[in-house]
């Protein structure tokens, strides 16, 4: 992947999770109830969207840095893999069971998007990461 496109790609994916975990989180302390009408899981007493707005918050102003040339693209890369690595362990603790019972037909719970919006976070820091794991050439 070259360096631009791996720039833009992260980008892109950094401003959708930000946003999307933004409307959760804002969603949340405004009105105080989750978005879509889902169940709302907790982490040391907060919701947990808010800590995936504040990690997907921190990809995007790195990427945006990376953007600007203000930092090297490789020290940003580092910088997103391991923030993506601690958003994919922080959301798959909700998202990797509800998945399994989703896939299982265990849960009978039907969701506003068709998936529990933990699962849509997970997938967007495990994108994340997996862009990172792509060799960048300096192209």
């Amino acid at each position: 992947m070259t360096t631009q496109t791996y720039i833009k790609t992260s980008l892109t994916l950094t401003l959708l999770g930000t946003l999307f975990s933004g409307y959760l989180s804002a969603t949340k302390l405004f009105t105080k109830i989750c978005a879509f009408n889902e169940p709302c899981p907790y982490f040391l007493g907060h919701p947990a969207c808010f800590y995936g707005f504040g990690l997907f918050l921190i990809m995007l102003i790195v990427s945006i840095l990376a953007f600007s040339n203000a930092i090297k693209a490789a020290s940003a890369k580092i910088t997103l893999l391991v923030v993506s690595a601690l958003g994919v362990l922080f959301s798959g603790q909700w998202a990797i069971p509800e998945l399994r019972d989703f896939v299982l037909s265990l849960n009978h719970t039907y969701y506003t998007l068709g998936l529990s919006t933990c699962i849509y976070g997970f997938v967007f820091f495990l994108i994340i990461f997996i862009v990172c794991l792509v060799p960048l050439n300096n192209n």
